[in-house]
């Protein structure tokens, strides 16, 4: 066999027949794969014959013999995903001990523990268990206090994730975490009410806050005012008792104090608008005369 022919054989090989050998072997469940997290089911005439969970390459035929080739024709393969899965159930209707219409909105965790009774248990094992939460959040809350309902949702999950019920295992999915994400009122009109009564509520700290503030406002002003009243009384007492010192000590040298008084009565004598003063020469004896006649004939 020369080179050129060897070479087209080997391709042949490689490229064309391994291929579907791999694909015919997969076909009759020769070999199966099985992914992280995934389990591989096998049914022959209405019966499971093996579920493989452990992920790598499995020969079903190691273990099922020739009955595997038939799963293909008189059977079926079958893919369960055993990943984590979430599901969020809105706005459940649960009453509080005071009668307020409430709705809870209910996040929780679960993954399929049992894929042959997930597959055959239950035709609808997903929604099964929804409703099963949904029940055990109206049997765990209803009835429950309103400031409780909104304040401890810690304690909420915890009753919920107790009530769910155990036939959610037989029916091969099981119940991870559990949490109350959302509280809220369901009747508008009440919405509409507690919005008012928190609004009007603001409007009253607002206005006590502003009052507040003007009061201490005016506390600071009338304590200074008082404080600066108070000074200006202890200046106003000081005044006198410096001017009488000043005097007492001008009254010590007498030739001092009768030139301050002749000052002063001088200076309240030109301070006064309604006396006139008229000035004589030593030696006007006839002009004095003359001046105190008009005077006297001025006077009404």
């Amino acid at each position: 066999m020369n080179f050129p022919l060897y070479a087209a054989v080997s391709f042949v090989l490689a490229f064309l027949l391994v291929p579907l050998l791999l694909r015919l072997g997969r076909a009759l469940a020769f070999f199966t794969t099985v992914q992280e997290r995934e389990c591989v089911v096998f049914e022959l005439f209405g019966k499971v014959r093996l579920a493989l969970d452990e992920p790598g390459l499995h020969f079903p035929w190691l273990r099922m013999g020739p009955f595997a080739a038939l799963v293909p024709f008189f059977g079926q393969r079958r893919h369960v995903d055993l990943r984590l899965d979430q599901t969020y159930l809105r706005s459940q209707a649960v009453n509080s001990e005071e009668g307020a219409p409430m709705g809870i909105g209910v996040w929780c965790e679960m993954y399929v523990s049992d894929p042959v009774s997930y597959l055959y248990r239950n035709i609808d094992p997903r929604g099964s268990l929804r409703a099963n939460i949904a029940n055990a959040t109206v049997r765990s809350l209803s009835n429950m206090k309103l400031e409780r309902m909104l304040e401890d949702r810690h304690a909420m999950s915890h009753a919920v994730r107790e009530e769910v019920s155990e036939k959610s295992q037989e029916w091969g999915f099981k119940l991870g975490s559990v949490y109350i994400r959302k509280v809220h009122f369901r009747d508008e009109a009440m919405i509409s009410q507690i919005e008012q009564k928190v609004v009007n509520r603001l409007r009253q700290v607002t206005a006590a806050i502003q009052q507040d503030g003007v009061n201490r406002v005016n506390v600071i002003g009338s304590t200074a005012e008082r404080q600066a009243a108070i000074e200006f009384a202890r200046a106003a007492a000081m005044r006198p008792e410096i001017v009488g010192a000043a005097l007492a000590g001008i009254a010590s040298e007498p030739a001092i104090c009768e030139a301050l008084f002749e000052v002063l009565e001088t200076q309240r004598l030109l301070d006064n608008p309604g006396l006139g003063i008229t000035l004589i020469p030593v030696d006007g004896g006839l002009l004095a005369q003359l001046a105190a006649a008009r005077t006297l004939d001025a006077r009404p």
